[in-house]
């Protein structure tokens, strides 16, 4: 561990007790260990991203510790409602390195996934190269794509693969991507309009506290302005087993330590 910024992370996690919030540096490889049954293991090895000079208010040079969280407890994704489908369409926005989507394309034989990040070319390469390097590139696609317009990119590799069947999708996932109140409209179409049309479909984003609370409460408050329904929302515990009810008041009360043990898990559906 020879970068700065993991050396860093590492020491406020030794001398503090904090809670990391990001992993890796912009360039590094991260390798994430996916447990199997039967007790194996397999690797996703993931090239961290680093944007254009113009971009770097993006902050997708690192893997962000709710992208960790939801690999970590993939099945609180329930994929496997949608098992008897024929392909399960599955969206990731602001992925970053991509390890959720990756994750879901190697252990989820009917997902058709599509990757999706901001339409930066350094950063655009360095997902498609990550979809490549671990194998899954037959049924997960990188894809530019900035919130709030067309969403014609995002749907065409799902059109290519079934020209008669619908190619909106049935989940759609995200992480750290609410920390921008100016975003949180584009980003809500967007949701709006690639979520399938359909009673089981759902939408999972996971935020750090770092986003701040009454930024993540903001966000609610939009959402259902949106016809869109918050099914679920959990405060959750980064490295233990402990969920508690969301409560912005929190606030008030909790300092930097405690704001980076948890991450909150929010899930949307139609109203």
């Amino acid at each position: 561990m020879d970068d700065p910024e993991e050396i860093l992370s590492s020491s406020l996690q030794t001398l503090y007790d904090y809670t990391p919030i990001t992993h890796s540096a912009p360039g590094s490889i991260f390798t994430y260990t996916v447990k199997c049954g039967g007790g194996g293991s397999e690797m996703i090895s993931l090239q961290t991203p680093d944007t254009q000079a113009s971009n770097w208010s993006l902050h997708a040079s690192s893997i962000w510790v709710s992208s960790l969280h939801i690999a970590d407890y993939i099945e609180d994704l329930q994929l496997d409602r949608f098992k008897d489908l024929d392909r399960l369409h599955v969206l990731e926005l602001g992925a970053g390195a991509g390890l959720p989507s990756i994750m879901i394309a190697r252990t989820t034989p009917n997902a058709a996934v599509v990757v999706s990040d901001y339409p930066d070319e350094s950063l655009i390469c360095t997902l498609s190269d990550n979809v490549r390097r671990n194998c899954t590139s037959e049924r997960c696609w990188a894809v530019p794509y900035a919130w709030g317009n067309d969403i014609s990119p995002l749907v065409a590799p799902l059109r290519q693969q079934n020209p008669e069947g619908s190619a909106l999708f049935d989940i759609i996932v995200a992480a750290d991507t609410l920390w921008n109140p100016e975003l949180h409209v584009q980003f809500i179409k967007t949701l709006c309009m690639c979520l399938n049309q359909s009673p089981d479909a759902r939408i999972h984003l996971v935020a750090g506290l770092h986003t701040g609370r009454y930024t993540l409460q903001s966000f609610l408050d939009v959402v259902m302005a949106h016809g869109l329904q918050v099914e679920r929302v959990v405060e959750r515990e980064v490295t233990g087993g402990i969920q508690r009810s969301w409560d912005v008041t929190r606030a008030e009360s909790e300092d930097e330590r405690e704001r980076r043990r948890w991450v909150v898990w929010m899930i949307l559906k139609w109203a």
